[in-house]
């Protein structure tokens, strides 16, 4: 199953990609799923693809719903797997997650280019 989201400005397209091992996705599921992943592109700009991966871990028990999303960042990626009772609660979790973890990254970013900026700056 591929899901495409268009980014409005630069008409980039951020490609969702989501697996179920061993079970159909329902509607409801998906279009939760794409919300919550497209919302990680206010975190970071070069967001290319999103690999969402579900599965339901056995014995049939609470905290059975596996989510794990893999997003793909120029030069770098993000991971986050979570388990919950629910794959919309395992999927929000990933999600915030991954968002603490692009906030780090862009911040790593910024910082090293400030760094270099200033560096070239002082030298001449």
């Amino acid at each position: 199953m591929l899901i495409q989201e268009r980014k409005s400005k630069e008409e980039k397209i951020m490609e969702i990609k989501i697996q179920a091992i061993h079970f159909d996705v329902s509607e409801r599921l998906e279009t939760f799923i794409r919300k919550k992943v497209s919302k990680l592109e206010q975190f970071h700009d070069g967001i290319l693809t999103a690999e969402v991966n579900l599965r339901v871990i056995k014995p049939e028990t609470a905290q059975n719903k596996q989510a794990s999303v893999r997003v793909k960042i120029r030069n770098n990626e993000c991971f986050a797997e979570k388990i919950s009772d629910t794959f919309e609660e395992a999927v929000d979790h990933v999600a915030d997650a991954l968002e603490r973890q692009l906030i780090k990254l862009k911040k790593g970013v910024n910082k090293k280019t400030a760094d270099k900026f200033w560096h070239v700056i002082n030298n001449d």
